[in-house]
């Protein structure tokens, strides 16, 4: 089994709870690079979703503009449409979509699994059919280590299987040891020089098999871990207990990604438990709904209470979308169903993200995190306006 390029993780800050368990932590680590050209990411983090090779409504200039350090591609998505050989052969998602940062792809797992109805799983990998076009299709863990080196990502997910909510603590186990022993066949598959590979632990809000999974997982030559199961239909307060709880029993030495989580409290809370990646559709898809997050609170553009407001979105945002337009033209914008409404509210809502992960960073490491939670829950009281 090959051993990890190993990504120097470095802590620079961390803070530890009263009983003396390292928490939020602010540090870095080094990709490699495609080009030969290695990355440095801060962290903690948030990285944009670009499930089909775009950030929906930006370009890639945007991106680098909004400082965006790592975005997601879908290995699913990109398997079906256009197709990883034709990606490959266009000389790699980096090229095809010209972004010369680093990408993560998603290991297709979480969206096969969640196809209710079109798919069916056994220990090999899982047989599903398209949402496209209902074509059948078989995705196995080599498989999908495959399509990811074709790819040409740099942080390649290993194949899972995420139990649904609720479940029993059988079925949930049951998801737990296929999602080892599919990690331990992805091995069998060699990336490409630049590529990086991180396990997923799994359990459910089961503390015991959350404890072995992470166990079992730590033995594996990963250059990172993910905390994967949770968002997917319990409350945030369990979800945030069970983050909590996971965050400490993985390897400090390396990086620690919560999947798909993305309420703002979510992404504080995330990083008070020490969890360093984090990545979520909300902000993009809540842009494109007219769901806007601001240092006060939410945000819903298209009440009509804004329909002669002058004020700008977020006082405290230089974003493009708070510099020069007030909250009446990006409700004119939504409710006209104009394309310039998803952009401008997409480049705030990622804004807004990215910032929050900034300033986190910033308290960690000038040891003032405790009193920035206090502030940021503090303008949040009044949160849904």
């Amino acid at each position: 089994m090959k051993v990890g390029l190993g990504l120097g993780f470095q802590i620079e800050t961390q803070i530890f709870d009263e009983r003396g368990v390292g928490r939020a932590r602010a540090g870095r680590f080094q990709l490699p690079g495609v080009l030969g050209k290695p990355y440095v990411v801060q962290t903690p983090t948030f990285m944009p979703v670009g499930t089909a090779g775009t950030v929906k409504g930006l370009t890639f200039e945007d991106l680098k503009k909004l400082d965006a350090q790592v975005i997601l591609g879908n290995t699913y998505h990109l398997y079906l449409r256009p197709g990883h050989l034709r990606v490959e052969r266009l000389g790699g998602l980096h090229q095809f979509m010209a972004w010369d940062g680093p990408i993560l792809t998603d290991s297709g797992g979480f969206q096969v699994f969640s196809l209710a109805g079109l798919n069916r799983i056994d220990d090999e990998g899982v047989t599903f059919q398209s949402h496209i076009d209902g074509s059948t299709h078989r995705f196995t863990s080599e498989l999908s280590m495959e399509i990811q080196r074709a790819l040409g990502s740099d942080i390649v997910m290993a194949f899972d299987q995420c139990p649904p909510y609720p479940a029993s603590a059988s079925t949930v186990e049951a998801a737990m040891q296929r999602t080892l022993q599919w990690a331990k066949r992805g091995f069998k598959v060699e990336l490409k020089s630049h590529q990086v590979r991180f396990g997923i632990v799994q359990g459910g809000l089961y503390e015991d098999l959350r404890i072995r999974s992470a166990q079992q997982m730590s033995q594996l030559p990963f250059d990172g871990f993910a905390i994967g199961g949770l968002s997917i239909g319990e409350s945030p307060e369990l979800m945030q207990e069970m983050a909590r709880f996971t965050a400490p029993l993985l390897p400090s030495d390396k990086p620690r990604y919560l999947m798909g989580v993305g309420r703002p409290e979510d992404l504080v809370e995330g990083v008070r438990a020490g969890i360093d990646l984090f990545d979520c559709v909300m902000p993009t898809r809540n842009a494109r709904n007219g769901q806007l997050f601001t240092s006060q609170g939410r945000v819903n553009i298209k009440n009509s209470r804004y329909s002669e407001s002058s004020e700008s979105l977020d006082p405290e945002c230089s974003c493009e979308a708070c510099r020069y337009y007030s909250r009446a033209y990006l409700r004119h914008l939504f409710v006209s169903r104009e394309l310039l409404s998803a952009r401008l509210n997409t480049i705030h809502n990622l804004t807004y993200y990215l910032t929050l992960m900034k300033k986190m960073r910033e308290a960690i490491l000038e040891n003032r995190f405790d009193e920035w939670i206090k502030t940021f829950y503090r303008n949040r009281r009044n949160d849904v306006r």
